[in-house]
Parts: structure tokens; sequence; C-alpha cells
């Protein structure tokens, strides 16, 4: 590691600073403008503070109302500022279910296109917290109201890191805005006891920013899941049935806090720090019948199994950061950041009332998992005098992390014995070392943005239960290409071809096989390889007015992929074991519609319509097959006076398939109300799910299975809330700029 970084560095490093001090500086310019607009003066305010622009190839700036919904060359970004939820004390997770093109299931699980393989940053930097199975309850914990926008980039270019082969969602969070001390306080409270509090403040000077946040949440959940499985060894034996019966009740409380400062030390340099810590504690208990029958269809056994759950995780992170101005509006940045994740675990599970009779058996699974994630970036932005732009960087990320199981078995609680058949040590750690160069150039209408970014991983496993070392190492190049064509000022053309992979989580490298109950197994693989992307995009895009209307045509294939396969291993047990096994091919089309109906309503829809293909895998999966479906959500807001506005939101997810089986959609009615008690306070009302129609289905059909996973939640929920704005005066504009993004392709509303 100490000798990787500096090799790293040097070679991507100094090329590129090379060219920035090649790069004469250029009189400032003045900003572009809409169609109609008078030119300021040319200024340049002080480093970092709300309203600078900068710019950018292709990029144009509108003064007024910003819209909901902004556009560049490689991304689209989407404000909550009008969305009920964010305001009522709603989480990240369910902001995020009315962002075109994402899907997020009840339990918070995110997917991009119908592919859950997203990589989710906040303000354009990972986190451990929103990566590998902590992700889906780290967004329901995150509140809305601390994100300002979510970036969707579905074809990202070589600055992102080539992980996620769905692509990227970019969290903005917001920052201090006003004059001076501003704040927020707000509380929420619903059904089943669950509530929500928070407080935000912060302060803006001339050459000081702070923003700081505290809050906590608790949280319920009821899932009962009924799965009736059919299971045989061979294509021409006979079945063997197993039906399962399972209730999941959820508790789940956690204070969360969050600050960020920067600082001008002169006009061109400015250094800055930011740190988050999140606590959860989560419990479970979930109860659950089993019964199987031979195969001749007669009642083997049966037993009941009561499992209870405690996890207690806690997470922070603090990073610095330097940004300096350079030489033709040029632009250094730097940061480092350490991560530090402790998520302690414990399952508690009783097998009792057994036919035929047996001993009761208990079982305590004990689970320690420790992540470290250091990161070291480094970014130069060099606009040139003929509007093009150079970008180029470096990116140093290493995770080092410790996956201890213990599990203490017995026919008495209170005199329970190592099993060491279930007890192992798992070590991971891995160093990701990349650089890339991306150069944006307009020629005519046209504006071209090319990209290179090149990757080297390097992965230590270590079984230590089983003795057993691996060391996976290798290199690729990642190229990317944007293209963006202004047809008039209002119309605009984009295509884009990038090629990603998606690495495993670290955890599915373990090959040590777990009992999660007595007829379920599960085991990862150390051989895994990351799946390939490739992936091709067609857009159009049009404002008219408050209106918006983009269509994208996409392709994606993707081989390599690797998911949890389920085989039989007699007796009615099953193993789910991690495999490279899928070949998929997904081609769409997906559009939005945003605009206003009359002064009073607004609208925001989406739809997409795709085909899914997966290859045939053999003869334990179904046959090669392909899919026609189609999802869509939207949202319809009404301004019903000055003090009270509605909103109703709507979404129907798309039937998937996996390679055993069809999930089927997923359907969803929520209401808003806002009402406007002082100059700065407001009452908010919202239910979720109003139709009780949430309702997952899975259906598994192969020669080897058969299944059905049927789900039900208590997805329907009320919560009413009040939030107060204080300080801070007239707030100052903060303009708009994509998170370390590109020029636009054409217009910006």
């Amino acid at each position: 590691m100490r000798r990787l970084i500096p090799s790293v560095l040097a070679a991507a490093a100094l090329p590129t600073l090379a060219l920035a001090q090649q790069a004469a500086p250029q009189p400032d310019a003045a900003p572009a403008t809409a169609k109609g607009e008078t030119s300021p003066p040319p200024a340049k305010p002080p480093l970092g503070k709300p309203g600078d622009k900068t710019k950018t190839v292709g990029e144009v700036v509108v003064t007024g109302q910003v819209s909901p919904v902004q556009s560049s060359i490689d991304r689209k970004s989407y404000s909550l500022a009008t969305d009920l939820k964010a305001q009522s004390g709603g989480s990240v997770a369910d902001s995020l279910r009315n962002v075109p093109a994402v899907e997020v299931d009840i339990q918070g699980n995110v997917s991009l296109r119908g592919d859950s393989n997203v990589t989710i940053l906040v303000d354009g930097k990972p986190s451990s917290l929103l990566s590998g199975d902590t992700r889906a309850q780290a967004l329901q914990s995150m509140p809305a109201d601390s994100i300002e926008r979510v970036e969707v980039i579905t074809n990202p270019s070589a600055e992102f890191g080539a992980n996620g082969s769905a692509g990227v969602i970019n969290l903005i969070t917001k920052k201090s805005r006003g004059a001076g001390f501003t704040g927020s306080l707000r509380v929420t409270g619903g059904d089943s006891g669950r509530i929500k509090a928070g407080a935000t403040v912060g302060y803006n000077s001339a050459r000081l920013n702070f923003t700081g946040e505290l809050g906590v949440y608790h949280d319920t959940l009821k899932i009962t899941v009924f799965d009736l499985r059919e299971q045989r060894a061979t294509p021409q034996g006979p079945f063997q049935t197993v039906f399962e019966d399972q209730v999941n009740d959820l508790f789940a409380t956690a204070p969360y806090g969050r600050g960020s400062i920067d600082f001008d030390l002169t006009p061109k340099t400015q250094i800055g720090a930011e740190g988050h810590f999140n606590l959860t504690s989560f419990h479970g208990d979930v109860p659950s019948r089993f019964s199987d029958n031979d195969p001749a269809d007669g009642l083997a056994s049966t037993f009941l199994r009561d499992v209870r759950l405690h996890e207690s995780r806690s997470a922070g992170e603090l990073s610095v950061n330097l940004r300096r101005k350079l030489a033709g509006d040029g632009e250094f940045k730097a940061s480092l950041s350490g991560e530090e994740v402790n998520d302690p675990r414990e399952r508690f599970g009783e097998t009792f009332d057994s036919n035929p009779p047996a001993p009761a058996a208990f079982v305590d699974q004990p689970e320690n998992i420790h992540q470290h994630h250091v990161e070291l970036k480094g970014d130069l932005t060099q606009p040139f005098a003929d509007m093009s732009k150079l970008k180029a960087g470096v990116d140093i990320d290493y995770v080092d992390n410790s996956y201890r199981d213990r599990a203490y078995i017995g026919t008495d609680a209170a005199a329970l014995v190592l099993d060491p058949t279930q007890s192992n040590l798992f070590l991971f750690r891995q160093t990701v070392s990349a650089a890339y160069a991306t150069y944006e150039k307009p020629i005519g209408e046209l504006t071209v943005l090319g990209g290179l970014r090149v990757e080297d991983v390097r992965i230590h496993l270590d079984q230590a239960t089983l003795g057993e070392t691996d060391v996976n190492h290798y290199a690729n190049v990642y190229p990317t290409l944007h293209l963006g064509w202004k047809l008039s000022d209002d119309q605009s053309l984009t295509a884009s071809y990038s090629h990603r992979v998606q690495r495993p989580d670290p955890i599915l490298f373990n090959p040590f096989r777990l009992q999660l109950d007595p007829l379920d197994f599960q085991s990862g693989d150390p051989h895994l390889k990351p799946s390939q992307t490739q992936s091709f995009e067609v857009g159009y895009e049009r404002h008219q007015g408050a209106s918006l209307f983009s269509a994208t045509l996409f392709y994606r294939g993707s081989r390599d992929i690797f998911l949890r396969v389920q085989r039989d291993l007699g007796g009615g047990i099953t193993l789910n074991q991690l495999q490279n096994v899928a070949q998929v091919q997904l081609a769409g089309l997906d559009t939005v519609l945003t605009g206003k109906l009359g002064s009073a309503l607004s609208y925001n829809v989406s739809a997409e319509a795709a085909w899914k293909h997966f290859d045939s895998l053999g003869p334990q999966f179904a046959p090669a097959r392909s899919l026609v479906a189609g999802s869509g959500r939207g949202s319809l807001t009404w301004q019903a006076s000055a003090k009270d506005l509605f909103q109703l939101n709507g979404s129907i997810s798309q039937k998937g398939l996996t390679p055993q089986g069809t999930v089927y959609p997923l359907r969803e009615l929520d209401l808003g109300y806002r009402r406007k008690l002082g100059e700065k306070l407001f009452l908010l009302v919202t239910l979720q799910d109003v139709l009780h129609s949430y309702l997952p289905l899975t259906v598994n059909s192969t020669p080897l299975l058969r299944e059905r996973i049927k789900t039900e939640l208590s997805s329907r929920q009320a919560q009413i809330g009040l939030t107060w704005a204080f300080g801070g005066g007239k707030p100052k504009d903060p303009g708009f700029e994509f998170q370390n993004g590109g020029g636009g392709a054409g217009p910006t509303p």
C-alpha cells in the first residue's frame, strides 16, 4: 500500500499538472445566459460561496425559479424541494421512490432500471453504510430533508469509479444557504409508535460556512412471509413439499448527526472538514412454522422456530478537504477520508414442538463485523480558451474488514456450547488504485466528452477458520464517451457509452457454509469475478416554458453476473450459493414529463418499457426466456391556496426476471398535505400505501424447483409532523451546479 500510493499519484498527476501549467491564464468571459437575459459584468465571487458559477462547456445558466429537473451531458438532477415525504420526516428511501428510473422496495432495497447493482454516493463520495447488506437499512434511517437533490447517472463518465453496473445515484446534501444563522426543527409521529425528530443549524458568512444536524428516528415494520417450496433431486424424480409461514416484527432506533465546515484561507484557497455518525439499534422477533411432505404427499414432519434478532451498529466518518483555484478558471480539489463501522449482531433461535417428537434445539449466533475504509482523492479541472475542458484525477480506496461468526447450540438455553462447524473468522482487504482523465470540447452545436479510467484491484482473502487464503489481482481500462447536440434553444440530443463492472460485496467471498435455519444454508465463493457490463444510451430532451420532456433509449449487455442460486441438498434442505452464472441483456425506453396544469397544478410523470433476456444456465435454472415489462411513477401537486398544498404519488414497478423465476410488479399510492401555519411553521401529513397494494410476490419455476413466496407488509402508514425554520433573513440564491459535473448538452431550465 505505501509503495503503491506514490507511484499512482505520480503517474496520473504529473501529466495533468504539466498541462495546467502550460495553459495560459484567460480573461474572464461573461457567463452564458438564457435567451433574452442581459449578461452581468464579469465578477469573481469568494471561493465556495453560494451563487458561485464558473463557465463550463455547453452550460446554460438561468435565473428565476429552479426547475425540479436539471440536465447535463452525463446526468440528470432531481430536486426534493417539493417532495412532501422529504419535508415531513420521511427517509431517503421514501423520497427515492419518486425519482425517475429508481425503484425502492418497502425494505429500502434500491434498483436503477431494474438492476440492484447501483452505486450510491453522498456528495460524490462512497460510504460503507451505503454498500453491502446495511445499505437498505441506512437509506431508511437517513432523513430525506437533509438531501437537497438526487443525481441519477445511468451511464457515468470516467471520473466516477467503474463499480456499479446499473450506474450511480449521487445524494447531494443541503448546505447552509442563509445569511448568518439559519436552522430548522422538525418532529414527526406515526402509527405503531413511529417517531422522527431532528434539528439543523447553519452559519454562512463571507469566509465561513457551517452546517450541522442532529436527529433520531424510531421505526417499526411487520412482515409476513408465506413460502411454498417443491423440490426434487432429478428432473424425473418426485417432488418434496416444504411450507414455511414466517412473521417478522422489526423495530429500529437510530440517533444520527453530521456536520461540515468550510473556510476560505485566501480568495483562492479553501479548506474544510466534514463528519457524520450513525448509531442504529435493531431488534426483531421472527417466529416461523415449518412443515414438509414426503414424495407420496404425506406429512413427514413439522416444527416451530422462534428467532430473535439484535443489531447495534455504530458508524462514523471524518474527511478533510482542500480546494484551490488555478489560473484560467482551473481548480484542484483533494480530500482524505476515513470511516469506521462496528456492527455486532446476534441471532438467537429456538426450535421446538417437533413432530415426530424431538428435543428442543437452541442456537445463539453472534456475529461481529468491523469495517475500516480510507480514501485519498485528487481532482484537477482545467478549462481552456476554446471552451474545452480537461478533468483528471487519482483515487486510492482501501478497505480492511473482518467478519467473525460464532454459534452456540444445545437443548437448554442456559447450557449452550460452541459449535465449531458454524463458527468462523473471515478477513477481507482490498485496494483499488485508479486514475482517470476526461476531455470535453464543443464542436459547433456538438459537445464531445471522452474519458478513460484505469483501475488496479488487489484483494486479499483469509478464511482463517478453514485455513484458506486467496489473492485476486486484476487491472482494467474503462473507456466512456458522451455526445451532446444542441438542436435549438429548447431541444437537445445525447448519446453515450460506458464499460462498467460490478464487484462482489466483501462478505460474498466467504466460502464458509452458514446455517440460516434447519432447512436453509448459504455460502459465498472466493473465486467470484466482477460482472462486466457494456452500456449504450441515446436521449432526447425538450424544454417548453415550465414543461420538460425527455426520452432515453438504452441497451445494456452484462455477463458473469453473480447471483444466489438455490441447490437441493436432499431432505428438503437448500443451499443458497453465489456463482458467476447469469448472462443478461436489457433494452428499453424511459421517459420523463414534468410541467404545470394552470397556475395551481404541477405534475411529474415517468414511465419505462424494457425488454429483458436471461440465457439458459443449466437444468437447475429456468430455461432461456425473455420478458417485456413496463413501470411508472408520478406525482400531482395542487397548491389549493397560499397556505394549503396537496400531493398525490403513485408507482408501479416492473415485472422482473431472476435466474430461477419471476418477480411480480409492486403498486403503491401515497397522499400528502402541507399547511402553512406561520411564516416559517408548517404542518405536514402523509399517508403511505393507502390502498394496501404493496404485496411482493416471487415465483420460481425450474425443472428441479417450484416455489411461491408471498409477502405481506405493514406498508400502510400515517404520519403527521411539524417543521419550523428560523433565522437567516432572506435566503441567498444558491444557484445550481452539478456535483463534480461536466457541462450541459443543451438547455437547462
